[in-house]
């Protein structure tokens, strides 16, 4: 076990660094001049425009700039966003929580309402309510989370004004975003309970206990039920990394602070540096989650060691 969490530790560090590369390399292709955009009105003096390339670092050689950008960050120093004024650690430690609140939010509410409509379709396959839960999972994985955010909004907050147009981080102007962030989960979540609970109902030790007497409850929660948990976790962890790239979207429509946000503004002004702060330590979060969920494997069924 001690084996096997040294060799993943050691895989998420590598890529990590491999994210790192990509995300520098990447964000550079975005065309136009960060210093120009920087200086606003005074871009047309060639003059300024080469003294702040040169305060950015933007006129060394690009290996010489990753090194010095990474070498920071492994000290924990993300840089300096220009647009913000302010060193870009304090900027994601402003707009993380946030984030973290919305994510885990989403994430509970796909969990639950998802897991609610994959084990009803499941128990009542090829029934009625079988096809209403499916037709409804269907429906929120096809609806575009900008355009749903934005009809929740005019529904919820605008014709009934239960909530707040601008979401807040209150508990109240959590609740659209969230919902929002969730619907789309919430489908991909119910489809894949619903598969994996009628692939553990159709094992033959759940047959055998079928045959033994025991009641249907019992042979759900003992039998089904836990053998279909495993999968059911890894998706979960999965869905990690969908839900933090969704923030994107939904914290821009709700006006919401967060990392999303954060990225989206920092893009339009060409800020580098809290580019790829945001973008690498979504990537390295979600890395991480999903190490954790490969750590949960033994715990949920022993029949898993690691070697």
């Amino acid at each position: 076990m001690l084996t096997y969490v040294g060799r993943r530790s050691i895989a998420i560090v590598v890529l990590a660094f491999g994210i790192s590369i990509l995300v520098f390399l990447i964000i550079r292709l975005i065309p136009g001049d960060p210093a120009a955009t920087l200086l606003g009105t005074n871009a047309g003096d060639p003059e300024m425009i080469e003294r702040l390339r040169r305060q950015l670092g933007l006129d060394q050689p690009i290996y010489v700039q990753y090194m010095q950008w990474i070498t920071n960050v492994v000290r924990g120093n993300f840089g300096y966003s220009f647009g913000y004024q302010r060193t870009v650690t304090s900027l994601v430690a402003a707009n993380l929580p946030a984030t973290v609140q919305l994510t885990l939010a989403a994430l509970t509410v796909s969990v639950i309402f998802g897991t609610i409509l994959g084990a009803i379709a499941a128990l009542k396959r090829n029934r009625a309510a079988d096809t209403v839960c499916m037709s409804v999972a269907l429906a929120f994985m096809s609806i575009p989370s900008f355009w749903l955010g934005l009809l929740l909004i005019l529904l919820f907050a605008v014709t009934l004004p239960w909530f707040q147009v601008v979401g807040g981080t209150s508990l109240h102007g959590l609740v659209l975003p969230a919902a929002t962030l969730a619907l789309g989960t919430i489908g991909f979540n119910a489809r894949f309970v619903r598969s994996s609970l009628i692939q553990a109902q159709s094992q033959k030790h759940v047959l055998t206990a079928r045959a033994k007497g025991l009641t249907r409850a019992r042979v759900f929660l003992k039998h089904v039920a836990r053998n279909a948990l495993l999968p059911i976790v890894t998706v979960v962890g999965l869905q990690v990394g969908h839900l933090l790239s969704g923030t994107v979207v939904v914290e821009t429509v709700f006006s919401r602070p967060g990392l999303g946000r954060l990225m989206v503004q920092a893009i339009l002004a060409k800020d580098y540096f809290t580019v790829q702060a945001v973008v690498l330590i979504i990537a390295v979060t979600y890395a991480v989650v999903n190490f954790l969920v490969d750590l949960l494997y033994p715990v949920l069924d022993p029949r898993i060691a690691h070697r």
